[in-house]
């Protein structure tokens, strides 16, 4: 009986860190439930939700050889496309939030930017899940004292599919 005991404990030991590093404390580890009802707002959050979970996974366990890699001379190398990535999402989060996009000279190690960026698109896809309306939404690009404006739409066509697309490229 001792030794049943003994090897369950053993075989115990290398399943508990196994679990630990699977499910740590970032988000879209898993994708969320979906909402229960279908409206804009709904499509816009499944949308964010699922460009998270995404990049969840492409930028899983990346080593420094990972980020270095160029596909071609001219192309971004995979930390510049995660650099890209990570300011769509500051764009995305700062628009649901009703803030204006402006510069960000973000210091940022790979470990920081894959968490920053994670962190943006959830707390934008809680922010849309609390505003069904859209129409209010703009996205403000500010830059000195210019000012740019377009509706929700852009955000769609522009920032959230454009990070979807570099999250391809990345994996």
């Amino acid at each position: 009986m001792k030794t049943y005991i003994t090897l369950f404990i053993f075989l115990l030991s290398f399943n508990l860190p196994a679990q630990e590093t699977m499910n740590d404390s970032l988000p879209y580890y898993e994708i969320p439930a979906a909402p229960s009802e279908y409206s804009a707002s709904a499509v816009a959050v499944r949308m964010i939700d699922g460009l998270g979970f995404r990049y969840y996974w492409a930028t899983e366990g990346l080593r420094p050889e990972d980020l270095a890699y160029k596909p071609s001379p001219e192309a971004r190398t995979s930390a510049e496309t995660i650099d890209h990535i990570y300011g769509l999402a500051r764009m995305i989060n700062l628009t649901v939030n009703g803030q204006a996009i402006t510069s960000s000279d973000d210091e940022l190690t790979f470990e920081e930017k894959r968490a920053m960026t994670l962190t943006l698109l959830y707390e934008a896809s809680l922010v849309l899940r609390e505003n069904p309306d859209l129409g209010e939404l703009n996205i403000v690009y500010k830059r000195g004292d210019s000012t740019s404006e377009y509706p929700f739409w852009n955000l769609i066509n522009g920032p959230i599919e454009d990070a979807v697309w570099h999250t391809g490229q990345v994996v």
